[in-house]
């Protein structure tokens, strides 16, 4: 797991830089595919940096009122020990707050609990380079206002849709490529030969300690790699949506919403397996609930679209 990229001796955060080179490989997809469609390529970069803003506040919004860290950013400001804390790598309780920021694990050390805490910060929910975002979240944002940027500007709505349907996973992976390097969205225990042991102070070793299941030297027992699992589902969906695009499409916007139903279907079954806290609402996770949502808007939208395209036009003159 190593949390950050240092490039050129500067810190980069690995999730937050993962994620920009995803929505950069998606903007880029749609950018060269743009004037196939008789649309202006730049008129898709603006689109993307609408996009990726709406994204980002979108999928931070989400983060903070579903994924169960409300009162951690509550207390950041309010009373920064009552947040969820740390120990010092190897489970050590920390002596005094220097030691929590040698260790880079906070600001302040909790007098009676040993556990390292962030000083008081009341903007870190808006911080969201240090991570915390929801891709529904993000995703039931960019929707609305890509159609309405893209009708403002009169340009086909359904046609950018389509190549965004495999920009965005694509885009995706990336960002999970970034949650495997930063350790979080880890799955559940498991015995499987590829299963991924996390290292010492870890979301997952955290969690596995906390339990009471590993030790203060040991890493975290083998979970299910689950951010490895969303990669390769993103991929192959990109790679399946544009083989669809250039081969099978039989009207706009039937690639896209296919995208929506392999995507959430795909999401469904990693939430699965995974073990990270998250929202939960009737036994399912936010995202599992979110995604038997967006099938049935998708298989409805599927079917409104094919019929629009069996409507006789309407007579000229």
């Amino acid at each position: 797991m190593h949390g950050t990229f240092v490039i050129f001796g500067i810190d980069f955060p690995a999730y937050f830089t993962l994620l920009m080179v995803g929505f950069m490989a998606g903007i880029y997809v749609a950018w060269r595919i743009a004037p196939s469609i008789n649309v202006d390529p730049n008129r898709i970069l603006d689109l993307g940096i609408l996009l990726v803003i709406g994204g980002i506040g979108g999928g931070r919004i989400a983060h903070v009122l579903f994924d169960g860290q409300l009162m951690n950013y509550y207390y950041l400001c309010a009373d920064p020990l009552q947040t969820t804390g740390e120990f010092l790598r190897g489970g050590k309780q920390c002596a005094d707050n220097a030691q929590c920021v040698a260790a880079g694990v906070g600001e302040l050390c909790h007098p009676f609990q040993g556990t390292c805490h962030w000083g008081q910060d009341c903007l870190r929910v808006f911080k969201f380079w240090y991570g915390g975002l929801t891709y529904y979240g993000g995703f039931l944002l960019v929707v609305p206002t890509g159609i309405l940027f893209l009708r403002h500007f009169k340009v086909p709505v359904w046609k950018v849709a389509d190549i965004a349907a495999f920009g965005i996973p694509f885009g995706i992976g990336f960002g999970r490529l970034g949650c495997f390097y930063a350790g979080c969205c880890f799955g559940e225990v498991c015995d499987a030969p590829w299963g991924v042991s996390f290292p010492n102070g870890s979301p997952a070793w955290s969690t596995h300690f906390d339990a009471n299941w590993v030790g203060a030297g040991d890493d975290s027992l083998p979970v299910h790699p689950t951010q490895l699992y969303s990669v390769l589902f993103n991929w192959a969906i990109a790679g399946f949506m544009y083989w669809w695009y250039r081969h099978k499409k039989a009207f706009d916007g039937e690639t896209f919403w296919l995208f929506a139903i392999f995507y959430a279907v795909a999401r469904f079954m990693v939430e699965l397996f995974r073990a990270d806290e998250r929202g939960e609402f009737w036994g399912l996770s936010t995202s599992q609930l979110i995604g038997v949502l967006l099938i049935i808007v998708s298989i409805y939208m599927l079917s409104k679209l094919y019929k629009e395209t069996l409507a006789p036009a309407p007579p000229s003159g």
